[in-house]
């Protein structure tokens, strides 16, 4: 294995077989030479990567509970900012939080949003596996519509997840911070260039990254990549930069496939699959075709 690859972030951890946990930190950790210090909020991330008396971050690495992600950033950040003042610390350091949308979306907004509000200096990254996965998969903000989950079950009656996502990418942009952008591990040059740009921006920047969850969206491990090409390709999950205010779009689909196509390939919305819930089907699409010609014209695209 590369060394470089996982001279911050080791291999021997416990994600499961199909996760792009381990290829997001290691990415985004790569962005930078200087010396990172990770702030890592309860989640999947936190369980696998950290089985006592085991760990696989070979960086200074502070782990929070679900809620204070932003919170615990901020005071470090702070901390170092008057040490450097005082000359006591001379290295320029990077202070990176990762958190997935249970700790971001819903349990820990109210750190973010301060964090952000506040202008700290660090980077936020979300990895957005649409549902608490590490408590057994039930419906987070960020689970879409449709969608089977443990707290959301389908039925005869029900069609699974009744509410819509949250855009936690509007939210975090009403904050007016200087750079933020939505990425998907399935494309990982994007995530890489996005993550040096948000690495050297000053003050607090965000990164929102799918990560399909192989167990609880099911489908087979060795389709992780290929889930998250058609998140993009169907336009359910656009790639795009928000660079002082300005959008830019990273992957304008000219043909974008129906989004039957990321549906089938997931049990999670097998039950929308049928004669009974077209309608349901279509709403979806509608709603993501209104939602692309949204962006398209924030970014000024024909």
């Amino acid at each position: 294995m590369n060394k470089k690859l996982t001279q911050k972030f080791a291999p021997g951890h416990s994600s499961c077989a199909g996760c792009g946990i381990p290829a997001i930190a290691r990415t985004v950790l790569n962005a930078t030479d200087d010396p990172v210090v990770v702030i890592n909020g309860t989640g999947c991330m936190e369980v696998t990567s950290t089985l006592y008396p085991y760990t696989s971050w070979k960086v200074p690495y502070i782990h929070n509970t679900f809620e204070n992600a932003g919170a615990t950033a901020a005071g470090v950040e702070t901390a170092y900012r008057v040490l450097k003042k005082k000359g006591k610390v001379k290295k320029n350091i990077k202070f990176v939080a990762f958190a997935g949308d249970g700790g971001t979306y819903d349990i820990g907004l109210q750190s973010l949003s301060g964090a952000l509000e506040r202008g700290h200096d660090f980077l936020y990254v979300c990895y957005d596996n649409q549902g608490y996965m590490n408590t057994g998969g039930q419906r987070s903000s960020a689970s879409p519509y449709g969608a089977s989950t443990e707290t959301t079950p389908a039925s005869s009656k029900d069609i699974g997840n009744e509410l819509y996502r949250k855009d936690i990418m509007q939210i975090v942009a009403g904050h007016h911070i200087k750079y933020l952008a939505q990425a998907n591990v399935a494309h990982i040059e994007d995530l890489k260039m996005k993550a040096k740009k948000a690495l050297n921006t000053p003050g607090p920047t965000f990164l929102l990254v799918l990560q399909p969850c192989t167990n609880l969206w099911k489908y087979p491990t060795s389709q992780y990549v290929n889930i998250g090409k058609l998140a993009t390709e169907t336009n359910f999950w656009p790639l795009y930069e928000i660079e002082n205010g300005n959008y830019v779009i990273n992957y304008v689909n000219k043909k974008p496939k129906p989004i039957e196509d990321f549906l089938k390939a997931q049990k999670r919305f097998k039950h929308l699959l049928t004669d009974k819930n077209k309608e349901e089907v279509k709403k979806i699409q509608n709603i993501l075709d209104e939602k692309w010609a949204k962006l398209k014209k924030l970014a000024s695209v024909k």
